[in-house]
Parts: C-alpha cells; sequence; structure tokens
C-alpha cells in the first residue's frame, strides 16, 4: 500500500518484502534472534530488517504506530480464535442432537427447584441446552462484526499525514470495516470486554449441564454413567467414581467470570485515548480462549461417551405424583377453576402420602369424597407418557412436538456459522 500510494519506492518495496520473507522464515524455524531490550515484536521486526536491508528496513513503520499495530493484532488473532470457537461450539451441538435423536422415547422427571415436578422427554431436556447453545453462538456473531473493524491507520490517536489507503489494507486483511474515530480505534475494547461477556455466559450454560452430569452420576440418581476417561478413582475408597471432568468444567466458570470483572475495572476509568493500562487485556483473554478450547472438545466427548441407565430412568417417572398437574387440568376441563383443582388434587396427594399409597392407588369412592368427577376412570391421566403426549403446545416436550424441535434445530444449526465470513 505503501508503495501502491507513492510514499515508498518500487525498489524499497522489494527491498523491504524480500527481508520479510526471510524473517517470517526465522520464525517458523524458531532462529529469529530474539532481543528483549527491544520491548516488543514489532521492534525486533523492524530492527531485525534493518539489519539485513539497511535503514530502509525502517520505513516499514511508515504511517503506523504500535497503538494501532497492536491493536490490529489483537483484532486479527480475536477473529480468527472467534471461528475456531463457534466451530467448537458447532460440535457440541451436533452431540446434543445426536444424544437428543438416540432417546427420543426415554422419558425423565422432570425438576423444578431440584423436585420432581412433570415427566418429559430426555431429548427435549438435552434440547433446552441445544438452545441455549444457539443463542450463544449469535451472541459471539455479535462479537466477530465488532472485531471485524481495522484500526490501522488511526496511528498513534490522531490518524496519519500520510496519504494512505486503508480500504485497500483492510481488504487485504480480511476486514469488512473501518474505525469511523482514530481516537476510538486505538482506544476500543468493547470487542474484547463483550467476547469475555459473551464467554461467562456460555461458562454459566456448560456449567449448569455439568452441574446435572454430576448430580444424575451420583448413586442417589443413577441416570447416567460416564466414561472411565473422563472420571478418577478415590486414593482411599475403592468404590468411588468421580466425575472430575465435569467438576473442573463447573469450576472453570468462576475463572472466565473473574477475567470478565478484570478487564471491565481495567478499563472503567481510563482517559481516552490510549494507557498503559490496556496491556492488561490480554492475559484474561488469552486464559479464557486456552479455558474454552481445552474445555469444549473435551465435553463433547464426555457427553457422546456416556450411557444412560434406562431401567432406572423408567422406576424414577413410575411415580404418578408427576401427573399431578393433568389431574388438575382434567377438573378444569369439567368447570372447576385451577385453584380450585389445585387445591383438590393437593389434598389427594396429602392423603396418599399419609397412607402411603398412590393416587392410582385411591378407589372411585374415596377419589369421589375429593369431587365428584373423580370417580370416573383417571388411569389415562396418570400415564407419564399420555401426560408427555397431551403436551403439544408449540415447544413442549410432546413427541410430535420435540420432532418438530429437532427438525427445526438441524435446519438452524448452521444459520450462525461464522466460516461464511
Amino acid at each position: 500500500m505503501l508503495a501502491k500510494q507513492g510514499i515508498i519506492k518500487s525498489d524499497e518495496l522489494s527491498s523491504i518484502l524480500e527481508g520479510l520473507k526471510e524473517i517470517r522464515e526465522e520464525l517458523s524455524s524458531g532462529t529469529f534472534p530474539f532481543d528483549l531490550s527491544f520491548e516488543d515484536i514489532h521492534m525486533n521486526i523492524e530492527k531485525r530488517l534493518t539489519e539485513k536491508i539497511g535503514p530502509v528496513g525502517g520505513k516499514i513503520h511508515t504511517g503506523r504506530s504500535r497503538n494501532d499495530q497492536v491493536a490490529l493484532d489483537m483484532h486479527l488473532y480475536m477473529k480468527r480464535e472467534i471461528i475456531l470457537l463457534d466451530s467448537s461450539l458447532l460440535n457440541l451441538q451436533e452431540a446434543l442432537l445426536e444424544i437428543a435423536e438416540e432417546n427420543l422415547n426415554v422419558i425423565i422427571p422432570g425438576y423444578t427447584h431440584l423436585q420432581r415436578a412433570q415427566p418429559v422427554l430426555l431429548s427435549h431436556h438435552f434440547l433446552a441446552y441445544f438452545w441455549m447453545i444457539t443463542r450463544d453462538r449469535e451472541r459471539l456473531k455479535g462479537v466477530y462484526k465488532h472485531t471485524d473493524l481495522m484500526p490501522l491507520g488511526a496511528g498513534a490517536i490522531a490518524g496519519t499525514g500520510f496519504p494512505i489507503d486503508q480500504q485497500s489494507v483492510a481488504e487485504k486483511l480480511g476486514f469488512n470495516n473501518l474505525y469511523e474515530n482514530s481516537i476510538d480505534a486505538i482506544s476500543d475494547r468493547d470487542y474484547i470486554i463483550e467476547f469475555l461477556s459473551f464467554t461467562s455466559i456460555l461458562m454459566m450454560h456448560l456449567s449448569r449441564l455439568c452441574e446435572e452430569l454430576v448430580l444424575w452420576s451420583s448413586a442417589e440418581f443413577n441416570f447416567i454413567e460416564l466414561d472411565d476417561a473422563y472420571t478418577t478413582g478415590s486414593s482411599m475408597m475403592p468404590q468411588k467414581k468421580n466425575p472430575d471432568v465435569a467438576e473442573l468444567i463447573r469450576a472453570k466458570t468462576g475463572r472466565v467470570y473473574g477475567n470478565l470483572l478484570s478487564i471491565l475495572t481495567v478499563m472503567k476509568a481510563l482517559p481516552l485515548s490510549y494507557n498503559k493500562d490496556m496491556q492488561e487485556d490480554k492475559e484474561g483473554l488469552f486464559d479464557t480462549i486456552d479455558t474454552l478450547k481445552l474445555l469444549l472438545p473435551l465435553l463433547t466427548e464426555m457427553l457422546l461417551s456416556m450411557t444412560f441407565n434406562r431401567k432406572r430412568l423408567s422406576k424414577a417417572v413410575d411415580d404418578d405424583y408427576l401427573c399431578a398437574t393433568d389431574l388438575a387440568d382434567y377438573l378444569v376441563k369439567r368447570g372447576l377453576p385451577f385453584r380450585d383443582s389445585h387445591h383438590i388434587v393437593g389434598s389427594m396427594i396429602a392423603h396418599c402420602i399419609e397412607n402411603n399409597v398412590r393416587l392410582s392407588e385411591i378407589d372411585p369412592e374415596r377419589r369421589s369424597s375429593f369431587h365428584p368427577v373423580l370417580a370416573d376412570d383417571i388411569s389415562g391421566l396418570l400415564d407419564p407418557l399420555k401426560v408427555i403426549e397431551a403436551r403439544s403446545s408449540y415447544g413442549g416436550t410432546a413427541p410430535s412436538a420435540v420432532k418438530e424441535q429437532l427438525k427445526k434445530a438441524h435446519q438452524d444449526i448452521a444459520r450462525h456459522n461464522l466460516l461464511e465470513y
């Protein structure tokens, strides 16, 4: 660009390019002679280029500042890492879909307040995490948009007096947009803060999933068994199989949260434009990216290798208290206000607990004492499968609704693919 704009001569361009090619080879082979006295990578390269081709090597810095160079480096690095991260999230979504499709007819207890609430399909439960990750990928797409701004040309703060062509440089470097303001270009860390905000929400979702894996793999639940590759034994108790990977992913959430809070605190009172405080943006960012690059493949593989204890799941839903809401709805359909029907069924549950019986074991005469219409055959209302089939509203757990959800998930899964950028 400098040569095209007449800022450097064509023979100077040739010399600079040859020198830079040699330096690239040195960097690739690990033979580049780094000198810490030159402070950063840019000054090291400029010094090495000057050693190779003479004073003309110093012309590569024409119209540039380390301020806009470092900002450019961060934007380029972030664009690459965002695309790689999106690919890992896509793999996780595909794993969740695979689990949902393989367990379409498996019923589990649904929980609220960690208390059994209503029966749901296992596939419906895992699809909830699929849609969480979909929203995460949508957020990541927004982060990419704000990362896809080229700061080069902003100089130290005010731009440059040389007749540079920033648009052509942006096109060569793969940027779709330029910063509209040179001060903003130098001082902007919003895209890093947005990324760390995105990762904090993502980690919250992954932590919730891992919390359930920890619970479900316990003897108290015994819904799943995690593969040995993702668990450890106890140094003292030979029967133990500890869900260490799930626990560590859950724990890493605090680390990622901390990195977000750190950069927010660094930036909260900085005057425009550049301040040395801003170099603190990197450690937490790199740590977060390294953390996600490590744990996302592990989580995906762990999910695909776990097995479900279908016998235990079947026993867990063999509890007609899970169907109590349908019994209340039945009374509503017979004309009762829901609040009254809720009270009536609550009284029936209390009777069952007191007498250690199930709802289905109350004889018709006793049921009629709670309300006359309950003398009718209510066995269909206390069947978990029928309860599930009745939940056919949009987004519900009925098999028909879940199949539609799966269809939409397949259509939606690649819609936010950042590889298209």
